[in-house]
């Protein structure tokens, strides 16, 4: 029987980004909550952020974001607070619900990413890891997703 041929960095890289969506994408149903909404708890475990700052984050168009905060507020897990620079502005913020699912969510999800290199050697997984960095830090890719132990 004849070995799979390899396949190139853009089919790797766009296929490892199907996988680890779906992944992301099953662990956010298990929670109750979308995709994106497990995205925004995640991303503002580390901090409030604005409204504008969460769309440049995410990718997410103004009335993009808008719907998916008015969502996930009515959800319980996010509250709009005002911006203590600005009192035009607000920001988003967790609510002791939202920090409590995030954190489930969260720790859920990382254990199921990082099953996915599992028959990959220490050496590989540490190789792997080091492209990978590389390929998002040259991208100037947000920080949207922290190792459990950044936190």
């Amino acid at each position: 029987m004849a070995a799979q041929a390899g396949i190139g960095v853009v089919a790797g890289l766009v296929r490892s980004a199907f996988l680890v969506n779906a992944v992301y994408a099953e662990s956010a149903r298990e929670h109750g909550i979308t995709q994106q909404q497990g995205q925004l708890l995640c991303v503002l475990m580390a901090q409030p952020y604005g409204m504008g700052e969460l769309g440049t984050i995410l990718g997410l168009a103004k009335s993009s974001i808008t719907g998916l905060v008015d969502r996930t507020e009515r959800n319980g897990l996010v509250q709009r607070e005002l911006d203590a620079h600005d009192a035009r502005s607000v920001r988003v913020a967790l609510t002791s619900h939202g920090a409590e699912l995030a954190d489930t969510f969260y720790a859920e999800t990382c254990r199921r990413i990082e099953r996915l290199p599992a028959a990959l050697e220490t050496s590989e997984r540490d190789e792997l890891a080091a492209l990978l960095g590389r390929i998002v830090l040259d991208n100037k890719v947000p920080v949207v997703f922290k190792e459990l132990d950044q936190l």
